[in-house]
This record gives C-alpha cells, structure tokens and sequence, in this order.
C-alpha cells in the first residue's frame, strides 16, 4: 500500500487547524516546501518529513497509520444521544453506536424521589460526574452525601453505590465512567 504523503500532509495539517504558513513557521521550513510537499511536487526525504511532522507534533508512525478515511462522528446533537434509562431516571448516552469507546460520558436526569434502584451498582472502573441541577444522594460503599448544583464526585465504580433524588425537583448530572459499562 503507498500512501499519498501530500495528501495526507495537507489533511493533518487542517485537522490542526494549521496554514501552510503556520506549519512551515513551526517546522523552520519554508512555506514553498510545505506547499510543494503537499502538491507532490517534491517527495520529502524521511528526515524532512519528521521535521515537518514536529511542526505538529506528530510521530512518523503516527502520520503513516492515521486512517484518514474514517472520520468519527465529534460533534452530538441532543436528539442524538440514545436514552437508556426509564420513565423516572433519564441516562442520555453520548456516543452510544462509536466503535471501541473506552468511556462512557453521560447526561443523567433523575424525577424528584427517583433513584437507581433498590438493588447498589457495582461494576469494574471508575466513575465520576457534576450535579448540574437539583439535589442528589449518593451512597459509595458505607459512605453517603447529598450533593447539589457544582458539587463533584469520582469513585472506584466496584464499589456498591446508589443514587437517589432527595429533592422536590429534578436533578441533573453530567457523567463519565471507563471502561464503558453502557
């Protein structure tokens, strides 16, 4: 497989955002090289090409395995985060159908006295989040808080825990968890 280094220059370098003139600055090339490079125009020798890639900064490896083609979705709409939860505890995921996530990142919604369950959760990795809105009790293991507006937690998620509603509104949480358990 031969790899069309110009093309492939000029697509790293717009995923950084960068101008001609900006990687050639950061490289302490010329602009011509860069353009010329990218035209394949020239074919750069493996060390010109390492120090336009520091320009970056990027890795020789990195740029000769980066699969341009695929392009994961970045950006979420809200109607497209998939809603896992139920009537009374609302768990929008983000990123539900992206291959291999590594994390989970949530917006949860709980109804005033709603909870996780009678049942603690317990499951492999870590938790975390911010209480957005509203009140929430959270049991970690023998440990319990009410949390509210700004407040944060980040926890060991294989030890049980629970979450329950404790307010007279609802209450809302933005949330990440690794490994992904949804």
């Amino acid at each position: 497989m031969s790899i069309d280094v110009g093309g492939h220059l000029k697509a790293v370098r717009m995923m950084y955002g960068l101008s001609q003139r900006e990687l050639a600055k950061r490289a302490g090339v010329t602009n011509g090289t860069i353009s010329l490079i990218e035209q394949n125009r020239v074919s750069p020798s493996v060390s010109s090409l390492k120090k336009v890639l520091d320009g970056v900064p990027m890795s020789l490896a990195d740029f000769f395995t980066l699969d341009l083609q695929e392009t994961p979705q970045v950006f979420y709409a809200r109607e497209e985060l998939a809603d896992i939860g139920d009537r009374d505890v609302s768990l929008r995921l983000v990123a539900a159908k992206r291959a291999n996530r590594t994390m989970t990142i949530m917006h949860e919604r709980y109804r005033p006295k709603a909870d996780t369950g009678a049942d603690m959760l317990s499951h492999k990795g870590e938790e975390g989040g911010i209480i957005l809105t509203g009140r929430i009790e959270l049991t970690v293991g023998g440990q319990s808080r009410v949390l509210g507006p700004g407040d944060a937690y980040y926890f060991a998620s294989a030890v049980p825990h629970r979450f329950r509603n404790v307010g007279e509104e609802p209450c809302e949480i933005v949330s990440a968890s690794t490994p992904p358990t949804f």
